[in-house]
């Protein structure tokens, strides 16, 4: 049911997934940047959910096989997400796609991704206007490593909460000997605690997501430490720190959490400050569901029912 080709967008690999079907008007385009770290993953590991989404939603699905870290030092991979997508934007109508009618989706830091493309284009004139943007459990921000979902999911298979520090060190090629400090926050000054407490805090996530959380114990500020990890505070990184300004620009919004997640609560910090700015967001959460959940779609027997819902979640937005 689909013609399939892999391409290049300005040098940027990509994988495009055309409808065979006869279509009576353009149709909607769907730009994927999957998950992995900025480390791992490519376009043939979700390939299934890629087929599935331009088959189920009608769609002209593209795949961006964005350059991995550390080979391919950051920000290469945010570029490289940010150059495919200006490119499609640029050269919609040659696929069948209505340039006004693109959405943007990824998972994990694909939905960093994704959130920072939709962040740098609100003030663009010269391309169309991203219609919305599909997050699935995203990371979305690198100040505080003690909210409720950290404490649940502390040892969650696939991303506990030592291994999302350690991977997000190694994506900016940091030494990954800081981990223990970033995961305390002694990377943090007062001041910069202070000025985002408004947006990063225990207190804004519902109380049904806060049982038995325990707020941790104050820790010293390490200067040096800081220093060398200065890319967390910036919203390629950091995408939850973005001004109001930027914000309330930002086209409707799916996010998808699973209850299972150490990146649970980004999702819940980001959903109200989306609706906070007038934003208009569908919110999904899989109570059953998991990190990397999405990368099992399609997968037989090694798939999870939490798997398809969100493959499922994600078409129906779109076409709607």
């Amino acid at each position: 049911k689909l013609f399939i080709k892999d391409l290049h967008f300005d040098e940027v690999p990509v994988r495009i997934y055309l409808p065979r079907a006869a279509s009576a008007s353009k149709r909607r385009g769907v730009i994927f940047f999957h998950g992995g770290c900025g480390i791992f993953g490519s376009i043939r590991s979700y390939e299934r959910f890629c087929r599935h989404l331009a088959r189920e939603s009608g769609s002209v699905a593209v795949s961006v096989g964005y350059r991995l870290s550390p080979e391919h030092r950051y920000p290469a991979q945010t570029l490289d997400c940010l150059t495919a997508t200006v490119h499609f934007l640029k050269t919609a109508e040659s696929y069948g796609v209505d340039p006004d009618r693109i959405i943007v989706c990824g998972d994990s830091v694909g939905g960093t991704f994704t959130t920072t493309v939709c962040q740098e284009l609100v003030n663009r004139r010269d391309i169309p206007k991203i219609r919305a943007q599909v997050l699935i459990y995203p990371f979305l921000q690198a100040l505080n490593f003690n909210l409720p979902s950290h404490q649940k999911n502390a040892f969650t298979a696939f991303l506990s909460r030592e291994r999302e520090v350690y991977f997000i060190l190694k994506y900016l090629n940091k030494d990954c000997s800081m981990k223990e400090a970033v995961l305390a926050g002694s990377h943090v000054p007062e001041s910069i605690k202070l000025k985002y407490r408004k947006w990063i805090n225990p207190d804004l996530i519902p109380e049904r997501f806060k049982l038995g959380y325990e707020p941790p114990l104050p820790t010293p500020f390490l200067p040096h430490v800081h220093e060398e990890t200065k890319e967390l505070f910036r919203t390629r990184v950091s995408p939850l720190l973005a001004e109001d300004a930027v914000v309330c620009c930002l086209p409707d919004t799916c996010i998808i959490t699973c209850e299972h997640d150490v990146l649970r609560d980004d999702g819940l910090l980001y959903k109200k400050r989306l609706e906070d700015n007038n934003v208009r967001v569908a919110w999904h959460h899989m109570e059953k569901g998991f990190h990397c959940a999405l990368s099992f779609f399609g997968y037989g027997i090694f798939s999870f029912p939490s798997s398809s819902k969100i493959a499922n979640h994600v078409v129906h937005f779109i076409k709607a």
